[in-house]
């Protein structure tokens, strides 16, 4: 299952490593810009808090990877592999029938299930530290004395981690209640991009800001995270208790339910 999935794992990983990369390269001509600066103070504030340059141009690498990469792209790419790989690696078997043949061989639904959920883990991993190598390793000679926060660029990625450790239990969980490939993906991928777009309503105004309660979004904060205002500790623990719930009861309804002949 690794090898067959693998090649999706690393086009992932290596799409967002290439786009670290262009961050990098274009960042010390950025962070000289005072015309730049100048340009986002001048636009709404909430804006500008939506997308994590509410102080203005961030000072360090660090900050500026949190509002240019991590509060938008990095939440696009992990959310579209989580949903359809979920889909991919459980309901899709059933859909086509080819989960009887698995079953065939005398494996049990439950060592199918935790290996698929392995898998599933294993390519968020692989993607979110793929990405992280261009800046552990490129900025250091791309960049003439690298401000970069290595430990709180490195506390990022592992909230960023957990976040979708959640989202892909719940689209697994999905992937393992129904028989119909299109109803769990569109479950899976409705429920991520509302919690998405209510995290951004919630930032752009105060009147909504009460929505950021409902939204697992809302745990993942990384230009706070670069600025060294958040305990990480506990939003962690809390997000992976949550996704290996979610990733245990997919497991078991698989192992439960009937499925189609």
């Amino acid at each position: 299952m690794l090898k067959t999935n693998a090649k999706g794992i690393f086009s992932y990983g290596i799409g967002a490593a290439f786009y670290m990369l262009i961050i990098i390269w274009v960042y010390p001509s950025v962070a000289k810009s005072d015309a730049l600066d100048q340009v986002l103070k001048q636009m709404p504030a909430n804006y500008l808090k939506a997308f994590g340059f509410d102080g203005g141009m961030p000072k360090d690498l660090s900050g500026f990877l949190a509002g240019e990469y991590y509060g938008l792209l990095f939440l696009i790419i992990l959310m579209i592999f989580s949903v359809v790989t979920a889909s991919q690696l459980m309901v899709r078997l059933v859909d086509r029938g080819s989960m009887a043949y698995l079953l065939s061989t005398a494996t049990s639904r439950t060592r199918i299930a935790v290996t698929q959920a392995t898998i599933l883990v294993i390519g968020l991993l692989i993607i979110t530290l793929i990405s992280m190598l261009p800046v552990l390793i490129g900025a250091k000679w791309m960049i003439d004395g690298s401000d970069i926060n290595v430990s709180r660029f490195i506390e990022m990625n592992i909230v960023g981690f957990f976040l979708f450790f959640v989202i892909s239990g719940y689209s697994f969980l999905f992937s393992c209640i129904f028989n119909d490939e299109k109803r769990a993906l569109s479950l899976s991928g409705g429920l991520s991009i509302i919690f998405f777009a209510i995290n951004i309503v919630a930032k752009l105004s105060t009147d909504f800001e009460w929505l950021k309660n409902i939204t697992i979004f809302s745990a993942f904060q990384p230009t706070e995270i670069a600025k060294g205002t958040v305990d990480i500790l506990p939003v962690s623990l809390a997000l992976g208790g949550a996704g290996i719930v979610l990733y245990v009861l997919g497991v078991l309804i698989f192992r439960k339910r009937d499925l189609p002949l």
